[in-house]
């Protein structure tokens, strides 16, 4: 059984009442690990664009997608059909992606651990219309982290030096037709490796939160807006005050087999060289520390890339 979708929290608030719009989102994600977002602002003509970007690349013949492979964990460029696996899983994800990451000026430091961007030269507005995308998301993200500081009782810039620099990632995903039942879905049960996740609504439903009480909660997101989940690497920070909620995306039901799905969600990640530590403010005698040895989110982001088989 299915139950229905979590209450949208509007964006307006962020301007017109901050504190009140903190105390709603985090209590969502308090609840869920999930919130909806509703009046992101974002200009629909822009997302459209970059979705109509998304679509022309994946159309494009197995063997050239296959020329933007790149050896580095799947943090740039294209993956192809059936590589990424959920943790713990069987059966690969029915699905294929492109990365798009943070682009960085000559002699940064982190540039030994983020990669160069590649582009797809078959799409010519790939560049623009996915890296407006990117900036787009990125810019949303780090109003939704002052949200979460304010909520944790934190400064509420907070996050801002935490990520300014992040290895921050768009995903451009594409789920084809399922032609039959079968033993894989389009995403298996999993939970995201990062701080948080935005993710634009898709046309095609399917993405489903596993509730406390063991069952799936099924996300439909309304026009204009965002769903925004926490991730392990903020699950950890908050010893688990803001849960990292599994979630997965089912495949159609038969009427819907024969129409792809795609999606673009943003990973939001903390600086490659950020101590994850957990929060003094998140650890009582309730609440003991769950991670008393830090680590930093380089180091976390490739044992999690290893388990899921993109390293």
């Amino acid at each position: 059984m299915t139950k229905t979708a979590i209450q949208p929290v509007s964006f307006q608030g962020f301007s017109r009442d901050f504190a009140g719009f903190s105390q709603a989102l985090g209590d969502s994600f308090a609840r869920y690990g999930f919130a909806v977002i509703a009046d992101h602002g974002l200009p629909q003509a822009d997302i459209t664009r970059a979705l109509e970007a998304t679509k022309a690349f994946f159309a494009l013949p197995e063997d050239v997608k296959k020329r933007y492979v790149v050896g580095t964990g799947g943090q740039r460029g294209y993956t192809p059909f059936g590589i990424e696996t959920a943790k713990d899983a069987e059966h690969f994800d029915l699905k294929e992606f492109w990365h798009m990451g943070r682009d960085l000026p000559p002699g940064h430091p982190y540039r030994e651990l983020m990669p160069e961007n590649v582009w797809p030269v078959e799409v010519p507005t790939f560049v623009s219309d996915v890296a407006w995308l990117y900036d787009a998301l990125d810019d949303l993200g780090v109003q939704v982290l002052e949200a979460i500081a304010s909520y944790l009782k934190l400064d509420r810039h907070f996050f801002d030096a935490t990520v300014n620099d992040g290895n921050s990632i768009l995903r451009l995903l594409h789920y084809p037709p399922v032609p039959k039942d079968g033993p894989n879905i389009r995403a298996g049960a999993h939970e995201d490796i990062n701080v948080i996740t935005l993710l634009l609504g898709a046309e095609e439903a399917g993405l489903e939160v596993l509730d406390r009480d063991g069952q799936w909660l099924a996300i439909n997101p309304p026009a204009g807006s965002v769903v925004v989940n926490i991730g392990d690497m903020l699950q950890r920070l908050t010893n688990h005050r803001l849960p990292s909620t599994t979630h997965r995306v089912v495949n159609p039901e038969p009427e819907r087999r024969g129409f792809p799905r795609y999606s673009t969600p943003f990973f939001l990640h903390f600086n490659p060289d950020y101590e994850i530590r957990t929060l003094a403010s998140c650890v009582d005698g309730e609440h003991p520390d769950r991670y008393p040895t830090p680590i930093t989110a380089d180091e976390f982001l490739k044992e999690r890339l290893r388990e899921i088989k993109l390293l």
